[in-house]
């Protein structure tokens, strides 16, 4: 923990921050704990009729159902943020200028070699 560096663009993880393991009340402990209980009882139930030898119907899994909505609808649940401008500045926005700056003075620099004669052209159709 002593060597834990935080990113510029992304937040600390609720795992390493020493208020959420050090300064802990008991009721926030026991909270977590029923929690726990109930997670673990969940996914029993669901352990349980996924491996039920005699099931004839699907199993319905609602976060399941909701991760995927969401993924076939990102529009929705898209959030502008810091990190997202950046990235689509990145990889929408740069690459384009780049690729313009790159073959717009690759074409004056041989418009100036023809123009001043110097350019040797492979092939030529001329002659």
């Amino acid at each position: 923990m002593a060597d834990y560096r935080e990113a510029p663009l992304a937040t600390r993880p609720k795992t390493l921050d020493p208020n959420e393991y050090f300064n802990v009340s008991p009721d926030h402990r026991r909270a977590e704990q029923e929690r726990a209980a109930m997670r673990a009882n969940l996914k029993r139930q669901y352990q349980t009729q996924l491996n039920n030898p005699h099931r004839k119907e699907l199993i319905e899994d609602p976060a399941l159902t909701r991760w995927v909505y969401a993924r076939a609808n990102p529009y929705l649940y898209f959030k502008a943020s810091y990190k997202t401008s950046l990235l689509g500045m990145m990889f929408g926005v740069v690459p384009l200028i780049s690729l313009y700056y790159i073959f717009k003075t690759d074409r004056d620099r041989k418009e100036e070699q023809i123009k001043a004669g110097t350019l040797e052209r492979k092939f030529s159709l001329s002659s």
